[in-house]
């Protein structure tokens, strides 16, 4: 009988086991929501990189790319790029997303800017103060420090 074989039988007589008693015999432990951070995780990183490809791209009013973007229309064409539907404005993209704190921002979630309780643009963010963004017309998709602090973070399901 192998070390993974007797995970059950431990398990069964001491009605609980411990993570390390877990570890040493080569058990595995199942964290409730990990998975699915992890694959959180990895739509947000394939999106940063989908927008970064996109530097340079001129801004448009009401553009959703591929060569051409407004602000939510470049972060909901980098999202769909990487399996994940959005709404099409920034309010509507807020309001889709999981508020998180500042603290708790990480490379890939949307960084929301407002004025009240009007949200009027969004970016993604690149980390170290950083978004990647469709600015406004006569400029182009580029990566840029956060200039104010009225932003909110929301990270995408």
């Amino acid at each position: 009988m192998t070390a993974l074989n007797r995970v059950p039988s431990l398990i069964a007589r001491a009605g609980t086991a411990s993570a390390l008693t877990l570890a040493a015999v080569g058990g595995s432990i199942v964290v409730p929501g990990a998975a699915s951070e992890a694959a959180a995780a990895g739509l947000a990183t394939k999106a940063l990189n989908i927008a970064a490809s996109k530097k340079g791209s001129p801004y448009k009013w009401g553009a959703t790319g591929p060569y051409r973007f407004d602000c939510s229309g470049l972060t909901l064409y980098s999202f769909k790029k990487a399996g994940k539907k959005l709404p099409r404005t920034a309010a509507q993209q807020y309001n889709k997303t999981r508020h998180i704190s500042a603290g708790n921002r990480r490379a890939g979630d949307l960084v929301f800017f407002h004025s009240g309780g009007y949200v009027y643009h969004v970016g993604i963010y690149a980390g170290k103060g950083k978004i990647w963004h469709a600015p406004k017309t006569g400029d182009v998709v580029r990566l840029q420090k956060i200039w104010t602090r009225s932003v909110s973070y929301g990270r995408v399901r």
